[in-house]
């Protein structure tokens, strides 16, 4: 079994930022790399940043690129969106998910989600 969660969301004025995080405990031999997603009402779920076992980010969406940095902790299999110069179209539910390869085939295990609001 494998659990996700997430943390650090909030309320944050519009120029402010914001750092989540995400942990993943249980079996993680088969995780090959980490997630960030986020949902705004109204829309389909983006993936806005992915990272893989050593580290390197492999993809990141181009409405965040030079303003969202995701990273990891190997030591604790944390990982890390650190958000600045948040602007109003960045509220969302952000959720984190562990890839697991199972048969040959990549399998996101979810966090709950934590909610990110940019408001002034």
């Amino acid at each position: 079994q494998v659990q996700v969660v997430e943390s650090g969301g909030g309320l944050v004025q519009p120029g402010g930022s914001l750092r989540l995080s995400c942990v993943v405990s249980g079996d993680t031999s088969k995780m090959n790399g980490m997630r960030w997603y986020r949902q705004a009402p109204g829309k389909e779920r983006e993936l806005v940043a992915q990272i893989d076992n050593g580290g390197t980010v492999t993809d990141i969406a181009a409405s965040v690129k030079g303003r969202f940095t995701m990273s990891r902790s190997n030591v604790q299999n944390t990982v890390y969106l650190q958000m600045n110069s948040l602007q109003p179209e960045d509220t969302a539910v952000y959720t984190c998910s562990a890839v697991l390869i199972v048969f040959g085939a990549a399998h996101n295990v979810w966090g709950q989600g934590t909610q990110v609001t940019v408001s002034s």
